[in-house]
């Protein structure tokens, strides 16, 4: 079983390493966390698609939002609802390195929201979620603007 989640964490690493991305803020087609509200996972606690007509530039990304009311939310406080580690995957960057994410594997832990890789990287860092997060925390000052 531990050889299983080696190889596939080495798998995941080495495809990874085709995606990395430059910036501080995940984006897929110009828009941050593929154009999903940012505050509707907190408020209705599933991802909801934003809109074009609802859009704001934040850390050089767009963030799209489902109403007016969520923009404003997250104009008067971006921090509160921006993903951790810029919507790039929790456990890639425990692991020391930026890696894309799917929407439908957010998790929102202390008031923080959290995406991964793929559903089987996020029950991989859902097992140890709590020491992950400290590692990556420790982690992300070196590599949020790399490479």
């Amino acid at each position: 079983m531990k050889q299983k989640i080696q190889l596939l964490l080495l798998a995941f690493m080495i495809g990874v390493s085709a995606w990395a991305q430059k910036g501080e803020i995940f984006s897929h087609e110009g828009k941050a966390i593929r154009g999903y509200d940012a505050v509707a996972f907190f408020t209705n606690q599933m991802p909801v698609k934003g809109s074009p007509a609802f859009e704001y530039k934040w850390k050089d990304a767009v963030w799209q939002f489902a109403s007016k009311e969520n923009k404003e939310a997250f104009e008067k406080d971006p921090t509160k609802y921006a993903p951790q580690y810029g919507g790039y995957c929790a456990y890639g960057t425990s692991q020391g390195y930026k890696a894309p994410t799917e929407t439908d594997t957010w998790t929102i832990v202390d008031n923080k929201l959290y995406f991964n890789y793929n559903k089987k990287v996020k029950d991989i860092w859902s097992k140890n979620q709590q020491a992950l997060i400290e590692k990556a925390n420790q982690l992300w000052p070196e590599i949020r603007n790399k490479e």
